[in-house]
């Protein structure tokens, strides 16, 4: 199977040696997304709704760069600093996956990269 490297200038460009995802066959593995705006690179982070949304609108953008949807994510994985905003991020998260959610986990982090709240990757399938 052939390896293809997935880059839209809609999401972040990566901020070290990794590519936003990589599909192989029908399957898409993108990296962790974190809140920074893909045209000045700033984080959008005033509240934890916010920077959750501007996360799950970086991964929309690099799944539709893609040919996918969330409808195709199969898996998440959510890291988070302080699981004591579990609730908030899900509520913000859940409004992505309102049918036929993924499986996931989410885990509590003690840093993340540029000192955000919240970091998620996802699996999507054709």
């Amino acid at each position: 199977m052939t390896k293809h490297v997935i880059l839209t200038h809609e999401a972040p460009a990566p901020i070290g040696p990794y590519s936003q995802a990589v599909q192989v066959g029908d399957t898409l593995y993108v990296s962790g997304q974190i809140a920074l705006d893909p045209e000045t690179g700033e984080l959008i982070n005033e509240n934890i709704t916010e920077e959750t949304h501007a996360v799950m609108k970086n991964m929309e953008a690099i799944l539709r760069a893609a040919g996918f949807g969330f409808a195709n994510v199969a898996k998440c994985t959510i890291f988070i600093r302080d699981m004591g905003q579990f609730g908030t991020i899900n509520e913000a998260y859940g409004q992505y996956f309102k049918v036929d959610p993924p499986a996931r986990e989410t885990v509590e982090v003690s840093k993340l990269p540029k000192n955000v709240q919240v970091e998620i990757s996802c699996i999507a399938v054709r």
